[in-house]
């Protein structure tokens, strides 16, 4: 790699001793994937926040360094809400540790936002060049806003943040943008819901792998392509896809799509996803939710009680934005929660089965979790909370 005079004094540890290891990561992973240079990044996302996931040894790391970040950086989703943690049922032991994880990361400079959807928060454009680790995040950023992002390492993407640079290979550069795989969607103007998006990304991403798919046959708006995307994403290790006539790169570039291979997925397939089994808990907000999420989860639990716990997740920012849906979704019993989610929360563990919404949920609920995971609708979701049942469209 050809480093500037700046960078060469930072390796050199002009700058501290922590700048300098952090400088050695991104150079170690330039040159792995032959990346000549590093490129400046507007944002980072960092993952490694919960104690759940990082343990003790990452606490360890996190307090040794001794350094700032050089860009907006905030944190992916930490295991409770930093406010509510003991309506979670979160212990004082790991509420303690928890916050030894944030305490050390805000001493980095790192803002105290706690969330999957960094996208919610920053004004991210098409073509910026960002660092971001959350999976879901990083496809959204690439194939949604045409933003720039690899999917980083909790490591690397902090690396990036102190530096405020990345290097630049992978999905930094235009060319390796291009589509490898067609999924060709019949049916697709009966996939209405996160569920029917997420079922149809989580079937996608095990069959394509870390691939680009170009998905023909299906127009969803933005909260439907972030369903579809984190579920590509958990299932398989999908970073970028694009979506013939909306993304703004499918709709900008022509790609020939002759001798790429063609994946056909319909209806029948994804309903087949959506198994009915008994469960004792209900969780919505993997990624976290949007306005227009909460104001629909509040319009279906309207006048309703909830008969199982119920957890809707979403970013402080969102949620302290939105104080009217909140209110009506907890009058119903249910409880709106930040900073955490489903996947990393160790609340989550005290339940035998879970039913979500979310294909990324149900990719990784089961090992994460240790519970079983129904797949269904958001009216199916608050059906079966309520006791008021939901009419599948299947």
């Amino acid at each position: 790699m050809i480093l500037s005079p700046d960078e060469e004094a930072v390796l050199a540890g002009e700058e501290g001793e922590t700048r300098a290891r952090m400088l050695e990561i991104l150079v170690a992973l330039g040159k792995v994937y032959g990346a000549e240079r590093l490129i400046p990044i507007v944002s980072a996302q960092v993952s490694g926040a919960s104690y759940k996931t990082i343990g003790r040894w990452g606490l360890d790391w996190l307090q040794r360094l001794d350094a700032r970040v050089s860009v907006p950086t905030v944190l992916n989703p930490v295991g409770m809400d930093r406010s509510r943690w003991q309506e979670m049922g979160i212990t004082p032991e790991f509420a303690q540790v928890q916050e030894k994880v944030l305490d050390a990361y805000r001493r980095l400079g790192v803002t105290m936002e706690c969330t999957c959807t960094p996208y919610y928060l920053y004004s991210t454009r098409y073509g910026d060049h960002l660092a971001w680790s959350e999976s879901s995040a990083v496809v959204y950023a690439n194939s949604v806003i045409g933003a720039r992002t690899n999917r980083e390492g909790g490591p690397s993407a902090l690396a990036a943040a102190i530096i405020g640079k990345t290097p630049e290979y992978g999905l930094h550069l235009v060319a390796a943008r291009r589509p490898q795989v067609v999924i060709r969607v019949e049916d697709g103007d009966r996939l209405s819901d996160a569920a029917h998006l997420g079922a149809l990304g989580y079937l996608a991403g095990r069959l394509v792998g870390s691939r680009i798919p170009l998905i023909e046959g299906i127009r969803p708006k933005k909260d439907l392509l972030k369903a579809l995307g984190a579920a590509m994403a958990a299932s398989g290790a999908v970073a970028l896809f694009h979506v013939k006539d909306i993304t703004p790169e499918a709709r900008i570039f022509s790609y020939p799509t002759g001798g790429l291979e063609v994946i056909s997925l319909g209806f029948d397939e994804v309903s087949a996803a959506m198994e009915e089994i008994p469960v004792d808990a209900v969780a919505l907000g993997c990624p976290h939710c949007s306005p227009d999420e909460l104001s629909r989860i509040a319009e279906l639990l309207a006048g309703k009680k909830v008969r199982i716990p119920v957890f809707v997740f979403a970013s402080r920012d969102v949620a302290s934005r939105h104080p009217e849906e909140v209110a009506a979704i907890e009058e119903s019993g249910a409880h709106v929660f930040a900073d955490t989610c489903m996947v990393v929360s160790p609340a989550m563990e005290r339940f035998s089965a879970i039913m979500v919404n979310s294909g990324k949920a149900y990719a990784y609920i089961p090992n994460m979790c240790g519970a079983a995971v129904r797949l269904g609708t958001t009216e199916e979701c608050i059906g079966v909370a309520t006791e008021a049942g939901a009419e599948s469209p299947r």
